[in-house]
């Protein structure tokens, strides 16, 4: 306030008002454990501090104290006024004033009336005439009486049935991209960032507005749920709103709390238009205030969504359209501009604030700064503007269209992180470079087999001749030879001959089910089948007597030189190997000799593979991780160890044969590598082991401590990402500390990452996208599966060459902001238990974070509501070992996300290429569930909380195991837990009981020191009259009894 105040009259102004308005008056009391509403004298005034810094040095600095100290000081319901003021003299006419109300006696709309008022009393008084406002006709409490009338048990039941429906099964979370993980308690610390649209746009919105029959609030909310729906991945949103609730005119001058908050649901899913979904909107917002009656409040407890202190309940994000008139300050002789909030508080996530100022739509995104930081939400308002911007320019465009990042973001996520391209060589044949190593080394080793060693020259020979054999045989490009051998020499003698004949080999690992052998040899029906004679005890007498079968042990009477094939190009296949994916039936991936070649130059470079090198074969060779250990080791000169049985004995007996092998690289499945690193020995890693690479599922954090923790002498470990449908590897991280994230890290040579949306489109920086990948390791195809392949390889919209392809994974991740990419799981690892949408990966990582647990995988098992989340770890053995687990995780996440039953296992069992096994997974034994059994409650406090449970929440029986929500408890009736306890003896939070909701554990939480006393229940269902007597827990006389019964329906039998 700058110029000529007048501080008395200012004082006058505030004294009207609050005698004028009996919101402002009222204050809250407890009677028996019941709130009740009071009213201050109209005489009483409203004081007003008064403050002089005109003298003050750190002006500035004491300014914002006593700005910060007015909003954070909190109001004394019982003694009120819920309203204070405050005057901050500067200097001379120069004034900060603030004004500062409890939101249960104000709302918004009550601000604009009180400054509207304020303004007209301060210019009379000012004047010296008398008070110009209008005698209200009814006052606050007279609405509320009024509202309770109204609100009909007939109304509040279809009102209430209405909300049960509309948010049946709603997401519980909007789960945002954040800067941060969500800390476990709510913090309310925010910021906001400025938005303002030009007048153009506006100008735009309405007329899209009218021509749609919308209101702008609709348009602005359907412009907003786009951009929540891209960032989150969700199509199902629930957006809260606030409703004025003033629907009649008689309280348009009241001030107090009329406001209601609505929880819009909205639903995106479909090939939505924009005109479509702006009509869909609509209906859900109409709907909506068709219901306002019933306080939010009152739909949370309708509805009884998981209680978490992590955050708010049914929705996470607000959007207010100020669409009221704004008030402005009109003082005579005072110039009045706000200040700056003293206390950025935010009560949700997000909450976007939009109005209309000088036909301009400005307003501010509030955030959570626990969740995020001011990027990112800059990012967000960046997102809405492109999105209005595009609805404005073409209605009739489908939602999935409309590209939402900015020039900067989208090079970024598409060019910048892609930029892999070397200069390609032309490519060969990869047993090509074999037979150059061979040229150049002959009498080097190439392979080591237990007690046998076979150079280069022998190896090729060797090959030679099976490859002339099979040429004989018919075998031409393209051809398929599938390959069924023993691990041995001979398995990597049999898989260059057919590479050297022309054609593509057909991997099967002898250890494999009959089943799953005759269904790839039905479906890729090759030529011919190489198989000894442990292949073919494994084919049976049967599938050899229906195939052309050649032992390659047999060296037939061929030549030794390098076979030439007519018309074999680097285009042709090289290797088709089955892979189940997620539908369990084998396809064929074919991969053809130019995606090999070109990650072959990939992993010499990455790997610096050299002559001296020598890498151990541990893969199946059915298994895509075997090409890297094959072609990066013949193909470099190096020497490969092929391991036997013996080598998985034991982890210690792993450790003894690499140091006894002097192997110097190794590429492990993940969950062998855990293994490894969580070992208990003090057996250390050989010297000679340089490198470890790692891949096939996602790493543990506690794994890769352990790593840095135990190994004095450590390799150099490479975590790497990728599908058999893109040559071994698409993705690699270096990972250097403990500290390191789980990130597979970054796109290799000649590879491009995409995360796409469900529209595909590029997903916003930090949101979850499924993977793509292009580049130059894209296989040809699945074999006989043409409308597999069409569906899953796909042309590269991104790339500036013609004719790329990309493959679309099935795989989940995000961009981290350093440009390294999490992993998260799989499309098909969204299960739905009891109606809410649960992510496995997500119960798997907060798992693996308890100290007692090694590796963990979740499974949804069994169908429909007999659907459970079981959960199988490897951890040590001991009987509070799910319970342990199971408090862990309640604490961390909802009740839905915690398994009802732990298996405890000494290993993950892993399948031939070293993935995790799911069928092999035992079934839960009855000690493995978490069963909701009855016990009664053990000693006095359970006693006493177990009787007050009873009595709130209408049941005749509490377990000690029980949760007060999962019974039907909700935040008003904890209210009265707290004071029935208080009567007790017993003092609790409410705080508290969000924490541990389970009777025991709030028990425990009170303190079994405490002793309480519990009366007998004298109440029979005989009685026929209640007396003072029987009700020690309360005071009441008999008066007050007679006058409960005779309001309650059904008399004393309900009572």
């Amino acid at each position: 306030l700058r110029g000529q105040l007048n501080i008395s009259v200012l004082q006058q102004t505030l004294d009207t008002l609050f005698s004028r308005h009996e919101a402002l008056r009222s204050i809250f009391v407890s009677v028996d454990g019941q709130p009740q509403v009071k009213l201050l004298s109209a005489e009483s005034g409203l004081p007003m501090k008064k403050y002089d810094l005109s003298k003050a040095f750190d002006l500035d600095e004491q300014l914002k104290h006593l700005c910060v100290q007015e909003a954070k000081t909190p109001f004394d319901f019982a003694c009120g006024p819920l309203i204070r003021s405050a005057l901050i003299q500067l200097a001379d006419n120069d004034y900060v004033f603030l004004l500062t109300q409890h939101h249960i006696v104000s709302d918004g709309w009550s601000a604009g009336v009180l400054i509207s008022e304020l303004s007209s009393l301060y210019k009379a008084f000012l004047a010296g005439q008398p008070d110009p406002l209008l005698p209200l006709t009814i006052q606050y409490p007279d609405y509320a009486a009024w509202q309770r009338q109204w609100l009909s048990a007939e109304r509040v039941q279809a009102q209430s049935d209405y909300w049960r429906t509309m948010l049946a099964d709603a997401p519980i979370l909007l789960d945002l991209p954040a800067d941060r993980p969500r800390p476990s308690e709510q913090s309310f610390a925010g910021n906001i960032v400025p938005i303002k649209l030009d007048t153009e746009l506006t100008t735009s919105l309405k007329r899209l507005s009218e021509q749609h029959g919308v209101t702008l609030f609709m348009t602005l909310l359907s412009a907003w749920a786009m951009v929540l729906s891209r960032l989150s991945g969700q199509e199902d949103l629930v957006i809260g709103t606030p409703s004025a609730g003033r629907r009649r005119q008689e309280v348009e001058s009241l001030i107090g709390f009329f406001v209601n908050t609505l929880a819009l649901r909205i639903d995106l899913s479909g090939e939505l238009t924009v005109t479509e979904l702006l009509a869909r909107v609509r209906q859900t917002a109409l709907a909506a205030q068709e219901h306002q009656d019933l306080s939010f409040e009152q739909v949370v407890e309708i509805v009884q969504p998981p209680r978490r202190l992590a955050h708010t309940p049914l929705f996470q994000v607000m959007f207010a359209w100020q669409n009221n008139e704004n008030t402005e300050w009109r003082l005579p002789g005072l110039v009045v501009s706000p200040v700056e909030p003293a206390l950025n508080r935010v009560k949700f996530d997000l909450e976007l604030d939009l109005s209309e100022v000088d036909d301009r739509i400005v307003g501010t995104l509030s955030y959570a700064s626990a969740l995020f930081d001011q990027p990112t939400i800059e990012r967000q308002v960046g997102y809405l503007h492109t999105v209005l911007q595009a609805m404005v320019v073409d209605p009739q465009q489908p939602v999935g269209e409309i590209d939402i990042l900015a020039p900067v973001e989208r090079q970024l996520l598409l060019e910048t992180w892609n930029i892999t391209e070397v200069p390609r060589p032309d490519p060969w044949c990869i047993h090509q470079l074999f037979e150059q190593r061979v040229a150049k080394n002959p009498d080097a080793t190439a392979l080591v087999y237990q007690e046998q060693t076979i150079s280069y020259a022998e190896l090729n020979t060797r090959a030679n001749r099976l490859a002339h054999q099979l040429i004989a045989l018919g075998v031409m490009p393209d051809q398929l030879v599938a390959v069924c051998v023993t691990r041995s020499p001979t398995m990597v003698v049999g898989l260059l001959a057919v590479l050297k004949a022309g054609g593509a080999y057909v991997p099967l690992d002898p250890t494999y089910p009959g089943e799953r052998l005759t269904h790839i040899l039905n479906d890729a029906a090759p030529l011919v089948v190489l198989a000894d004679q442990g292949g073919q005890v494994a084919l049976g007498e049967k599938m050899l007597a229906a195939l052309t079968v050649f032992d390659p042990n047999t060296l037939p009477d061929q030549p030794d030189s390098n076979p030439r094939v007519f018309g074999l190009t680097p285009q042709h296949l090289a290797y088709v190997i089955y892979t189940s994916g997620s539908t369990g039936i084998p396809k064929g991936v074919m991969v053809e000799h130019q995606a090999v070649y070109q990650r072959h130059l990939g992993f010499s470079e990455t790997y610096t593979v050299t002559a001296q090198d020598r890498v151990l074969q541990f893969a199946s060779f059915a298994f895509d991780a075997s090409v890297e250990e094959f072609f990066s080791s013949l193909c470099n000169g190096a020497t490969l160890v092929i391991r036997d049985d013996s080598w998985l004995t034991s982890v210690q007996e792993f450790i003894t044969l690499t140091r006894q092998n002097r192997i110097t690289m190794m590429s492990l499945p993940t969950l062998f590598w855990s293994e490894l690193a969580t070992r208990n020995d003090t057996l250390p890693l050989p010297n000679c082991l340089r490198l470890v690479i790692i891949g096939g599922e996602a790493v543990q954090k506690s794994a890769i401590q352990a790593w840095f923790t135990q190994e004095t002498h450590r390799p150099r470990l490479l975590n790497t990402y990728g599908p058999t449908e893109n040559t071994v590897i698409a993705t690699c991280k270096e990972i250097l500390s403990p500290a390191d994230s789980c990130s597979i890290g970054r796109p290799v040579k000649n590879t491009c990452i995409y995360l796409l949306d469900r529209y595909g489109q590029p997903v916003p920086l930090g949101s979850i996208g499924e993977i793509y990948i292009g580049g130059v390791g894209v296989a040809r195809g699945y074999l006989n599966r043409p409308a597999l392949s069409v569906e899953r390889f796909m042309p590269d919209p991104f790339s500036a060459l013609s004719g790329t392809r990309m493959y679309r994974t099935g795989d989940l991740a995000r961009y981290l902001s350093n440009g390294n990419l999490e992993f998260l799981g799989r499309n098909d690892q969204q299960v739905k238990i009891r109606g809410f949408r649960i992510e496995l990966r997500e119960i798997e990582t907060r798992l693996a974070e308890h100290p007692e647990v090694r590796d963990v995988t979740v499974l949804a098992l069994g169908d429909g509501q007999d659907k459970r989340l079981v959960a199988y770890v490897v951890a040590s053995a001991g009987k509070a070992l799910a319970n342990n687990l199971r408090t862990h995780l309640r604490a961390i996440l909802p009740d839905y996300m915690v398994p009802s039953a732990f298996v405890r296992l000494d290993v993950l069992p892993l399948t031939p290429n070293g993935k995790l096994d799911r069928r092999a997974l035992p079934a839960p034994d009855e000690e493995a569930f978490a069963r909701q059994v009855y016990e009664a409650p053990q000693g006095e406090t359970e006693m006493a909380l177990a009787t007050i449970w009873r009595e709130l929440l209408g049941i005749e029986q509490v377990s000690r195991y029980d949760s007060f929500f999962a019974l039907g408890g909700h935040s008003l009736l904890a209210i009265r837990m707290v004071e029935r306890l208080r009567n007790l003896g017993l003092t609790l939070a409410v705080r508290d009981l969000f924490q541990s909701p389970v009777l025991s554990e709030l028990a425990q939480t009170l303190g079994q020191h405490q002793i309480v006393i519990v009366p007998v229940n004298v109440i029979t269902p005989e009685t026929t009259a209640i007396t003072p007597e029987m009700l020690p827990l309360i005071d009441l006389t008999q008066a007050e009894i007679d006058h409960i019964v005779e309001q309650v329906p059904g008399g004393i039998v309900n009572v």
